[in-house]
């Protein structure tokens, strides 16, 4: 079996990490990651959603925040505000590390595939992990009080400004990653993690190739929620849709997504807006999405290649944690075909 996720922040690394663990050992996982969040610091290239990809697939994140490395230390920039500098954006003694060996890489010649690549692999990470393209692309924050470069508007600012629309700088003119297409082309299950939709998964949607490749799959794709009950369960991503003039709903996440989608993973606290999701021609599984430990993280992601695999009219299993599909995920309410047309 082939999977591929796309993803972005704390919660999807959760449900890579879930799908890692819970994926056969013949199984093929590829994490398509967004790159819109990179930033320079200090003459360093910082790829804070690779890293957390990362770090959590190595089983070094900080459990706490979700990002950075456990029991990291800070004596760098202890040391920089000994100097009279006032850092918003710290980076742990370990952390540095990796920050000052991909500019080197990347200075060196290395693209950003080949950079994450090497990292992933010293640290024992087994599934692939791709950038959503080795070009520049940045997120741009357009406020109330002005344009944000995204990690000011995030990190800085708390994201506290009102948001009256998004920037993708340099999408438009960014090349796809050639392996990320490929595996969504060969796919058996793709799926769109728990992310922001709006700073973590539209991103790479902006890369020229990459919603079409969707449109045009033969796998199933399924969409996990990132918002129960009205509000996201981490990150700004409820209020920036309010701000946007989207209804804050899980039923607003399928709509946004619903070009592509084949079904759609809705939190059991939310089950009374299954009706809803299901007009969308949307296969529609419920149950409980929130991932508080390694366990919850696979069981979810066993649920999801369950979902996947009473999509499509072949039945290929892959999941090791036991008896996923029926038993234990359910049925979806409504059937979905595999058809990409635009559901109105």
């Amino acid at each position: 079996m082939n999977v591929v996720v796309f993803t972005g922040g704390v919660g999807g690394a959760k449900l890579a990490d879930g799908l890692a663990r819970a994926l056969d050992a013949d199984a093929s996982l590829t994490i398509i990651v967004n790159t819109a969040d990179d930033f320079e610091l200090y003459g360093l290239h910082i790829s804070p959603d690779l890293d957390t990809v990362m770090y959590t697939l190595a089983g070094i994140a900080n459990p706490t925040t979700g990002w950075g490395i456990q029991g990291d230390t800070f004596q760098n920039f202890e040391m920089l505000e000994r100097y009279g500098v006032a850092p918003w954006f710290r980076i742990g003694d370990r952390d540095m590390a990796t920050h000052l060996l991909r500019t080197q890489m990347l200075r060196s010649g290395a693209t950003l595939s080949q950079v994450t690549h090497t990292l992933a692999s010293r640290l024992g990470v087994k599934p692939r992990i791709l950038p959503m393209t080795n070009d520049r692309v940045r997120t741009v924050v357009d406020t109330d009080e002005g344009l944000y470069a995204f990690q000011e508007y995030f990190v800085k600012l708390r994201w506290q400004p009102e948001v009256r629309g998004l920037i993708y700088e340099g999408a438009e003119e960014a090349e796809p990653q050639p392996e990320a297409l490929r595996a969504i082309e060969t796919a058996d299950t793709i799926i769109i993690a728990p992310s922001n939709l709006y700073l973590s998964i539209d991103p790479i949607l902006a890369i020229p190739g990459m919603r079409d490749a969707l449109l045009n799959a033969s796998a199933p794709v399924i969409a996990v929620t990132p918002i129960i009950g009205g509000e996201a369960v981490k990150g700004p991503a409820a209020k920036l849709m309010r701000e946007l003039g989207v209804e804050s709903s899980a039923v607003a996440v399928a709509k946004h997504y619903a070009d592509f989608l084949n079904g759609f993973v809705l939190d059991e606290r939310d089950a009374h807006l299954e009706p809803h999701v299901a007009a969308l021609g949307i296969g529609v599984l419920t149950t409980d999405t929130l991932m508080h430990d390694a366990d919850s993280r696979a069981r979810l992601a066993c649920e999801v290649i369950g979902f996947a695999d009473r999509l499509r009219p072949e039945r290929l299993g892959g999941c090791r944690l036991g008896r996923p599909a029926d038993e234990q995920a359910g049925t979806p309410r409504r059937p979905a075909s595999l058809d990409h047309s635009p559901k109105l």
